[in-house]
């Protein structure tokens, strides 16, 4: 008979992993189901400058392999595979990865979010070489350079706020004439002298061999195509969380898992011993380091919520 687990955490990210050290640390056997590609969006980042505790920085996925090994160290048991499926209406927990049904008496779901692309074909040759998701990130490495921002919601407003501080320039390209984001933020971003607004516009590829040196922009009114030359494109269209999967067996709000705290334990679900972390919850700060703090929250509430069901 295949082993019931204390826990079983769901995704290898920054949020993932740390659960599992927590989690193993504490006693409970722990199966981590990393997914076909293990370790989350760091996989596809290149230097990681923000991360506490790398004076030089690092390299995403050498931190995430630093991450795994720790887990490992604490001997967290590893499925190298995709969720199938799941049933949380009976006890124990069932998850199905392609080698069958894992049972736990509690989860920790920590599949994260995906960032929305243009789907262009240099967009994904460039992405991590001056294509990115997150001005928080990766705005550093662009000081007094010229970038591209696209998006017309808070989060392409705040994204451009952010890098004006940063860049040069700041080019922000929408696809409408007008903004969808709130009046404030509005205002703030038009009244910033380094930002300028294309409106009526998209963009139709990224320009340049080993890194972006420019974008193409189409006027969607005149059907014209320009060339911009900047350094930089920020893609500020939305994320969309991995759920998924838990469609019907969990509440989600927009996509997103939907905490419902209770009893202290901040992390807790819809259903009683499933619990959630990092970016599959948080649509707003969607740091390693948040998701970090995320997942050490989550194991410790799972902790105590075996210890008052023993």
């Amino acid at each position: 008979m295949p082993p019931v687990y204390d826990v079983i955490v769901i995704g290898s990210g920054p949020a993932g992993l740390t659960a599992a050290i927590y989690a193993t640390r504490a006693g409970l056997k722990t199966l981590v189901i990393a997914g076909t590609t293990a370790g989350g969006q760091l996989m596809i980042t290149t230097d990681v400058e923000n991360y506490p505790g790398f004076p030089a920085g690092v390299q995403g996925p050498e931190l995430m392999e630093l991450w795994r090994k720790q887990a490992e160290r604490f001997k967290a048991d590893f499925v190298d595979d995709n969720v199938s499926k799941v049933d949380f209406t009976k006890r124990p927990l069932i998850v199905w990865t392609s080698d069958g049904a894992h049972e736990a008496r509690s989860v920790i779901i920590a599949t994260g979010a995906n960032a929305r692309y243009l789907g262009l074909p240099n967009e994904e040759r460039l992405k991590g070489r001056g294509v990115s998701a997150c001005a928080t990130c990766d705005g550093f490495f662009f000081k007094s350079l010229d970038v591209v921002v696209v998006g017309g919601g808070d989060t392409a407003m705040e994204e451009a706020l952010y890098l004006s501080k940063l860049c040069k320039t700041v080019s922000v390209v929408h696809r409408r004439d007008a903004f969808r984001a709130s009046k404030i933020m509005q205002e703030r971003l038009l009244k910033t002298s380094n930002v300028k607004v294309l409106w009526d516009s998209e963009v139709v590829d990224v320009l340049g061999d080993a890194k972006v040196e420019g974008v193409r922009i189409r006027n969607k009114k005149t059907g014209k195509t320009s060339d911009l030359k900047v350094h930089g494109l920020f893609l500020a269209i939305g994320h969309s969380a991995a759920t998924q999967v838990f469609e019907g067996q969990l509440k989600l709000e927009k996509g997103y898992i939907a905490l419902r705290p209770h009893d202290g334990l901040a992390t807790a679900t819809s259903v009683d011993g499933v619990f959630a972390a990092g970016d599959v919850h948080d649509f707003r700060y969607r740091q390693a380091v948040t998701a970090a703090g995320f997942g050490s929250m989550a194991a410790l509430d799972a902790e105590r919520w075996l210890g008052s069901h023993a």
